[in-house]
């Protein structure tokens, strides 16, 4: 998994490896890896699961090689130069004084089965729950309780947590190789911060839930916030001189990834989203994925000033994201089970991900690729999710609030009265242009035509071009006739009257003519073109034609 793999320079010399801490089968053979390239370069046996795995530098000794810390059951295993350092335990916790009296009771057999009514319930929620020695007694059947107690009833009581998740802390510096110190989450709902040198608990704090996953950032003695998200589906935010968490992230659905990028928290969660929120826990936006979250990390490249949240999808996909954009999309052979982005080798930006299958695959970013902001997602444009400028309210806009407040039904009635006279006045001119023939198509339907007029020249003569379509499916129209309207004092035509036998359905009939401007005062006016059928007064088409100024000299 994710928190199970590092990158750090184990040597001094400049490359870094690559850390694993290998499940195995889950039961057994399970291992602390060190990768260089693709190659397996050394390995240590762990005794246990690892839950967490961290690099960290401990000391300020030269030289300057970190520390693997591996978080296993209720022990945290050291390792410097790939080899055991040190072996952290947790602290015991409280037994219940109930369980306690009932256990030292039990020395004789006749309170072998008393003892089994007199421990408490695991169901009761009591202040200090049984340990787990308690809970297998309470499992057994009555015959195999004897020699369950027979065995157990000389050793004292413990009650051992173990870790969840863990992380790092600078200590006083945010330089890349300042010291840092372990932050680890438990089982018993506390989180602890432990000196790098000594492994004494700094400082203590507690969570309503188990903790699950934890990004850290900050320096212990300076400032720093602990964000940690729970079992119980919610993100805790924990901060410096405060035992309980600061701020509280209520999801509508359990987090399966979570990450830091720049001052906002984003969340991975079950339902298919990708959700952002300020460090105080206000939503900042949601965006939906294509497939559940496998896991998540983070792509930083200083040296651009560029920072992403990496997905991995069940769909066997990868995306990386910017904000709520979809930056790019990167396709697997297998479903990503881990994500690690950082300098591999000598390479700054390298992405190494590990599969469902037990698949290990680098990828190496190009120094000459180049990012969008733009998203490549379909959905609304970026601009919708900024948000507006709304300025305040001033006092004539409450004076006009209250004024419509008061007299809103005469202001509806009003706006009713405008609108049914501006549909009646488009209703008048709609007719209008009906019985005169105003409009470019023709409304009968026995003469389907389309007609629409081109002016060409800059004067005083002018070439007039008129197109006309019959727009039947399959009849023709026959015997129609164009005839001019103009002023015969500004404009004269060579041709002001034409016939035309045959309009065929579907073809573009093209009629030219040419307009001396006969006037040279620079007016114009319109001219008007009817188009007739024969025996009839009633034009079926009429267009109007707005003349330019002749700009041109006649010739004498």
């Amino acid at each position: 998994f994710s928190s199970c793999i590092a990158l750090a320079d184990l040597h001094g010399d400049g490359e870094n490896k690559l850390v694993v801490g290998d499940l195995g089968t889950g039961s057994c053979n399970m291992k602390l890896k060190v990768y260089r390239g693709t190659g397996l370069m050394s390995e240590n046996t762990l005794l246990d699961l690892p839950t967490g795995l961290v690099s960290f530098l401990m000391d300020q000794h030269e030289p300057r090689t970190p520390a693997i810390a591996v978080a296993s059951g209720p022990f945290i295993y050291v390792y410097k130069n790939l080899r055991p350092y040190f072996k952290f335990t947790l602290p015991p916790l409280e037994v219940n004084a109930l369980e306690q009296d009932v256990w030292n009771q039990a020395r004789e057999v006749i309170m072998v089965i008393i003892s089994a009514t007199l421990l408490p319930s695991p169901r009761d929620k009591a202040d200090v729950p049984l340990s787990v020695r308690s809970l297998r007694f309470l499992m057994l059947d009555p015959q195999d309780m004897e020699a369950f107690v027979n065995l157990h009833k000389a050793q004292p009581i413990r009650r051992q947590t173990v870790i969840t998740c863990i992380g790092t802390l600078k200590k006083n510096m945010a330089d890349e190789d300042a010291v840092s110190c372990l932050v680890i989450g438990t089982e018993s709902k506390d989180v602890y911060i432990l000196d790098p040198e000594a492994f004494t608990i700094l400082s203590k704090m507690s969570v309503p839930s188990a903790p699950t996953q934890m990004d850290v950032t900050g320096q212990f003695d300076v400032e720093f916030r602990i964000t940690v998200a729970c079992r119980n589906g919610n993100i805790y935010i924990l901060r410096r001189d405060s035992p309980k968490p600061k701020y509280c992230i209520e999801l509508s659905s359990h987090p399966v990834g979570l990450v830091r990028m720049g001052k906002s928290v984003v969340v991975g969660c079950a339902q298919e989203t990708l959700q952002g929120f300020t460090q105080k826990g206000k939503k900042l936006w949601t965006a939906c994925l294509p497939a559940p979250v496998t896991t998540m990390g983070v792509m930083d490249l200083p040296t651009r000033g560029f920072q992403a949240v990496l997905v991995g999808l069940a769909n066997c996909e990868v995306h990386l994201y910017r904000d709520k954009n979809l930056i790019s999309t990167i396709k697997t052979p297998d479903v990503v089970t881990s994500i690690c982005f950082g300098k591999y080798g000598r390479e700054d930006g390298t992405l190494i991900m590990t599969t469902k299958g037990g698949g290990l695959i680098v990828k190496i970013l190009k120094r000459t690729a180049v990012f969008d902001d733009r998203d490549s997602a379909p959905g609304p444009p970026l601009a919708q999710s900024i948000r507006l400028n709304i300025p305040k309210k001033t006092k004539l806009y409450v004076d006009q609030t209250m004024r419509e407040r008061e007299n809103a039904v005469a202001m509806h009635r009003a706006f009713q009265m405008d609108l049914s006279r501006l549909r009646l006045a488009a209703a008048r001119a709609y007719v209008k242009a009906l019985e005169s023939s105003l409009t470019p198509m023709s409304s009968s339907l026995s003469e389907p035509l389309k007609m629409n007029a081109v002016v060409q020249g800059l004067g005083p003569s002018f070439k007039l071009t008129l197109n006309i379509q019959n727009t039947a499916a399959c009849r023709p129209v026959m015997h129609l006739a164009i005839s001019f309207l103009y002023d015969e004092s500004l404009y004269s035509m060579r041709t002001a009257f034409f016939k035309i036998p045959l309009l065929v359905p579907g073809l573009n009939y093209p009629i030219d003519t040419f307009v001396e401007c006969l006037s040279d005062k620079g007016i114009s006016d319109i001219i008007k073109v009817f188009v007739l059928r024969e025996g009839k007064s009633a034009p079926l088409l009429t267009a109007h034609i707005n003349m330019p100024v002749s700009e041109g000299l006649a010739l004498n």
